[in-house]
């Protein structure tokens, strides 16, 4: 799964105009999270002077000012793809999204815990000078679909983009995942406790107030920052949403309280009929009725537990779904000893090195193959010049002579252009199954090591990497017992 996001780079000013695309370029390409460059690629532009030919556009165009260029980031899910199916990915990517009109870098960086992709590209177009425009929706229409199209060819599992507004309001991968998955999520606590703050106060020096009182962190600069207890940084209220910038909060504080949601409720009055059924329901609430009575459950008129305790058991919420992977792991192998146990892992270890070994036998036989694919590329993009030559237009002569050049070379080494396609489309089949046979052996392996770790005392370890043989089950025997649970 990848999520995409994308940001804008904004004029610096002064004498240096691209100063932030400038630099946006240098951190992307940093060698030490791309590989020494090796995961590097660029498109309309050489990746060495990306930088003085996307300035050379805009001078050329006389855009030299104003917004300078775009960054849009593909997140990865943590261990579900490799850097080279990664990179693949976002090649395809730029290529589908920027076509032929933009200048792109496009990086992958694998010194994370989960891989990601960066692609930045320049606001101008170098073919008719026109400025890239991104229009709210464009996130859930054109960005996020061909993310999802692009995981789906490579065997990925895909975010459902029916709900754009969820890109505003869950702006980072983590959030976008935890909000998925149903767990906590630390924007939705803020708002709420925002929310609650605004209601009860009578003014902004007030709300400062309600919100120290609930156990904020509150930071007054350029712009109102909080950090609640148990995050770890400041969050900018503004990137919340629009209704919880400065000074929208000063404007909500001066309008919304309680007794206005009271005095509207007065104004329409729910009718009730009563009629014998076999099976009773729950009346709905209207609007007005809903609005009213989160008012209340956010202000504490309301009973309930508040929202800002479930920080507290986020981590046991985490180490719950451990535990229930360690469980499935062992009742699927049927482990009853720790000797099992070891042998499952070997086993685990071995296959490893057999479906890694196959994914390399794949990848250098496509690899042997790449100067076919490349000549069926350069075919592919001379293939407009050729049907218009093969209609009757002269103009393109030179381009299908170059079409014919490249036609006889596939056919001495025997292939067509078809066959070749073919062949590509069977490695990039065959390179992604084996890739997904990996990414399921190594977390059945690491699962497996985890819990192997759980039962080795740190004196028999010694704060090295466990060896998984017989003298370590046999210095383990001679430490206190640990009882392992019965699986069923």
């Amino acid at each position: 799964m990848a999520i995409s996001k994308i940001l804008n780079m904004k004029d610096c000013g002064g004498h240096f105009h691209g100063k932030h695309l400038k630099r946006s370029l240098d951190y992307v390409m940093n060698p030490e999270k791309t590989q020494d460059g090796r995961l590097v690629g660029a498109i309309n532009c050489q990746v060495d002077s990306a930088f003085e030919q996307m300035k050379a556009t805009k001078r050329k165009f006389g855009k030299v000012d104003k917004r300078q260029g775009y960054h849009i980031i593909l997140s990865f899910k943590e261990d579900e793809v490799n850097p080279d199916t990664a990179f693949e990915i976002t090649r395809r990517f730029v290529e589908e999204y920027l076509g032929k009109s933009y200048e792109a870098v496009y990086v992958v960086h694998d010194n994370t815990a989960h891989v990601h992709s960066h692609i930045v590209f320049n606001s101008v177009s170098f073919v008719d000078g026109k400025k890239y425009r991104y229009e709210k929706g464009d996130w859930a229409k054109y960005i996020q679909p061909i993310t999802n199209k692009l995981c789906q060819e490579y065997g990925l599992s895909i975010i459902d983009v029916d709900d754009g507004s969820k890109e505003k309001e869950h702006e980072s991968y983590k959030d976008w995942s935890e909000y998925r998955e149903g767990s906590f999520v630390w924007a939705d606590m803020i708002k709420r406790d925002l929310d609650s703050c605004i209601l009860q106060a009578g003014n902004y020096e007030q709300f400062l107030e309600l919100l120290s009182d609930k156990g904020y962190e509150v930071k007054q600069g350029k712009y109102l920052a909080v950090k609640p207890q148990g995050m770890t940084r400041f969050r900018r209220c503004k990137t919340l949403g629009d209704m919880y910038s400065d000074e929208v909060i000063r404007e909500r504080i001066e309008k919304e309280d309680i007794s206005f949601y009271r005095e509207q409720q007065k104004e329409v009055q729910p009718v009730l009929c009563k009629c014998k059924v076999r099976r009773y329901r729950r009346a709905k609430m209207s609007g007005l009725q809903k609005r009213y009575y989160a008012k209340l459950y956010r202000i504490g008129k309301l009973k309930k537990k508040p929202y800002s305790q479930v920080w507290k058991y986020k981590d046991d919420i985490r180490k719950m779904h451990k535990l229930q992977e360690e469980y499935l792991f062992l009742v699927n192998h049927d482990i009853h000893s720790a000797e099992e146990l070891v042998s499952v892992i070997s086993s685990l270890t071995d296959k490893r090195k057999e479906v890694s070994a196959e994914k390399s036998r794949i990848y250098k036989a496509r690899e042997r193959s790449r100067e076919l694919f490349d000549i069926a590329d350069d075919m592919k993009e001379l293939e407009p010049a050729e049907k218009s030559f093969l209609q009757g237009d002269e103009f393109f002569t030179d381009e299908h002579l170059q079409w014919e050049t490249l036609k006889q070379k596939l056919l001495s080494r025997g292939y067509s252009l078809e066959e070749v396609e073919a062949l590509r489309k069977h490695y990039k089949e065959e390179y992604s199954k084996a890739c997904a046979k990996e990414r399921a052996v190594f977390k059945e392996l690491n699962i497996g090591k985890s819990i192997w770790k759980s039962l080795i005392p740190d004196s028999v370890s010694d704060g090295k990497d466990a060896q998984y043989n017989k003298e370590t089950i046999r210095d383990r025997k001679e430490q206190p017992e640990r009882d392992m649970p019965p699986v069923k």
